[in-house]
């Protein structure tokens, strides 16, 4: 199975191909592959008994060798007679059934239906240097010579390097005059010009044009083929045209890797699809490091299924690190996609070996070793398939991930985001099936334990009545995970959860197994209005958490949408929250401007404004009180240390299984205002 490239990157082609017959000059014939190179394709498609026409014949060895092979009845032709005359001295004695006629192939002296295969190497790229109307022409008239001459059930065999027009004319030609086309990569060919232009390390994709002829045809047949793999059948010429453009789009950018070193540049990125499929297999992140003593020189990492939205995996950042641990000078980290099925890690290998060796640096000899964390490709499985009308489609799914069984929430707008997780654990029942059951002391987001050290200080150091129940807003819901999370490790929180999508309720409660109570209840509604109808009855909470994302991608801030940080809701939050307690968000920010902005608004709001940035995320959490005592970062440290510590034993005392126990003295240390 060989995959089709699609690449992110944007190059100017007309030069590169400007670049790449300059270079080549005369040998240009050469690179369109020698016999032993186009054998598979050339027995596949002529059969000895076939009468062929070979079209420009020039000083080719292709009609000799394939002669000496069994292909007796070959007629060449070629316009120059210094080449035919050659050709003849050559071939005399030797060959001496080859036929060697000086002709012009645009107006050929053959009567019609004389041959059953055509065949041309070079002759049309030759033919139609430029897209000017005269030379349209011209090929126009080469064609339908071809055509012409060739009995029905006839094939053009073309071997040619499909420039961007020439493309064109053949999709728009050859389907309108009752012709069956199928373009074929030939691998073998573009291989074996790597390897004779080691140093050069300019190439360029090779194809073989398959034109059957028919009387008639009710509707156009386009199929495209990597070597001697199952063809795929298009419906439409733009999906063939797709296919081909890809192709060469992926090879400027494989040249542009072999010459030269990207350290310093942005990471390349490279989707693998299947011909026949729109969605991407696999997608391929390609690093670069300066040459040093102690690297290797090329490694491909392939991220088993659900690995893919870990940081180290999922940021450029983090995939520099994995470069770092890695030791290589280019890695390329590969990723599965969802909806596609992996058997075996071996397996996954094979089918990427031709992609990434077309990766690698020019000269490379040494075999390139594959990397992952484990033998297999992990496993993902797919609850559920659902839809929101404010989210779009969303996937509830498993997967394996470092011994664990973690259950998700993707939507696919976003879909190396993960919404909501969950520890899934196994309850074994004596004389019954096993159980799963949610863990509700894991917290997948690490916000999300920081977000509830706040809720603790809000709640107990704040307030230290412990006969009392303290209110706490919480604004987004997602799959809960949060809202369950502080619901069971403190007891003295009563808990609203706003969510304006209805179905991520349904989801919580069937998939994350979120249970309303008298401490616990959420309302459907939208978040900026139930904040306005809280300030307005005059109701109040100890804490206010922000924990909603922006559905606009385009944004340089995923979370929380700008509206929730207009002036007019900050100084509603600022009344709920009274004199005692505290708001949080969690802020989501690419654009430096946007998070000053951020900032700026919250600080004209409250008097006392604290962050803390974690390490391996772009999330940033902000805590604001109304609290004078608040300004000094050593007050938010004392408390919060305070917090934290209270925290810990909670989640000990009421004996959830949670692995993110607070590094109170790190945290702390890392506190800004």
């Amino acid at each position: 199975m060989n995959l089709l490239p699609k690449t992110r990157e944007e190059f100017a082609q007309t030069d590169y191909w400007n670049e790449f017959f300059k270079k080549r000059g005369e040998k240009a014939f050469e690179w369109y592959g020698e016999y032993l190179e186009l054998c598979d394709q050339i027995h596949k498609y002529i059969k000895p008994s076939d009468r062929i026409l070979m079209l420009g014949c020039g000083n080719s060895k292709l009609s000799m060798d394939m002669y000496d092979t069994g292909f007796r009845d070959i007629t060449n032709i070629d316009i120059s007679p210094i080449a035919v005359k050659k050709m003849l001295e050559l071939n005399a004695k030797t060959r001496p059934d080859m036929k060697f006629l000086q002709m012009d192939a645009t107006a050929m002296t053959f009567p019609d239906e004389s041959f059953s295969v055509s065949l041309d190497k070079g002759t049309l790229d030759a033919l139609f240097a430029d897209d000017e109307p005269d030379t349209r022409q011209v090929v126009e008239n080469y064609f339908k010579e071809i055509l012409r001459t060739m009995r029905n059930g006839g094939r053009y065999v073309g071997i040619s390097l499909l420039q961007e027009h020439i493309l064109n004319f053949l999709l728009e030609f050859l389907p309108k005059h009752n012709c069956m086309l199928r373009i074929v990569h030939c691998l073998g060919v573009e291989q074996a010009n790597k390897e004779k232009n080691a140093d050069d390390a300019l190439t360029l994709p090779v194809f073989v044009v398959v034109a059957t002829k028919f009387k008639s045809l009710p509707m156009p047949i386009l199929e495209f083929g990597f070597g001697n793999d199952k063809m795929q059948r298009f419906t439409s010429v733009s999906e063939l045209n797709n296919a081909v453009s890809s192709v060469q789009k992926a090879a400027l950018v494989c040249n542009g890797l072999a010459r030269s070193n990207i350290a310093g540049h942005n990471e390349v990125i490279m989707d693998l699809h299947r011909p026949s499929e729109q969605t991407p297999r696999y997608t391929i992140h390609i690093l670069d490091k300066p040459p040093a003593r102690g690297l290797g020189k090329y490694a491909a990492f392939i991220v088993p299924q659900g690995r893919e939205v870990e940081w180290l995996f999922s940021t450029p950042v983090g995939r520099k690190k994995l470069q770092d641990s890695a030791k290589f000078q280019r890695l390329a980290v590969v990723t599965l996609h969802r909806d596609q099925v992996y058997s075996t890690l071996d397996e996954v290998k094979l089918e990427l070996a031709d992609s990434i060796k077309n990766l690698s640096p020019a000269g490379l000899s040494e075999q390139i070793p594959y990397l992952s964390l484990g033998s297999d490709v992990g496993k993902r499985e797919t609850l559920i398939c659902g839809f929101s009308k404010i989210s779009g489609d969303f996937r509830i799914e498993e997967v394996e991930a470092s011994g664990k069984t973690l259950r998700r929430l993707i939507f696919l707008s976003n879909q190396f985001v993960v919404q909501s997780e969950a520890l899934v654990k196994t309850v074994k029942i004596k004389g019954k099936k096993d159980r799963k059951k949610i863990d509700f002391g894991y917290l997948a987001c690490q916000h999300h334990l920081y977000m509830s050290v706040g809720v603790q200080l809000a709640t107990t150091v704040q307030n230290p009545k412990r006969d009392v129940e303290k209110d706490v807003l919480v604004i987004g819901l997602g799959g809960g995970g949060l809202c369950s999370f502080l619901h069971a490790a403190l007891p003295q929180a009563r808990i609203t959860a706003v969510e304006i999508d209805p179905i991520m309720l349904e989801v919580a409660e069937q998939y994350f197994e979120l249970k309303q109570d008298k401490r616990f209840h959420v309302v459907i509604d939208d978040g900026l209005d139930f904040v306005e109808r809280c300030r307005n009855e005059d109701i109040h909470f100890d804490a206010v958490l922000f924990d909603v994302d922006s559905k606009d991608l385009s944004l340089g801030m995923s979370c929380p949408p700008q509206s929730f940080l207009a002036t007019k809701i900050l100084q509603h939050i600022k009344e709920i929250i009274g004199p005692k307690g505290l708001f949080m968000l969690n802020l989501v920010c690419r654009d430096e401007s946007l998070r000053a902005e951020a900032l700026d608004n919250l600080h004209k709001v409250f008097p006392a404004v604290c962050s803390y940035k974690l390490e391996e995320d772009i999330n940033e959490i902000i805590y604001c009180a109304n609290d004078e005592k608040y300004k000094t970062v050593e007050q938010w440290k004392k408390n919060m240390g305070t917090a934290g510590r209270g925290l810990n034993s909670a989640v000990r005392e009421t004996k959830l299984a949670s692995e993110d126990a607070l590094e109170v003295a790190e945290f702390l240390s890392e506190l800004k205002i």
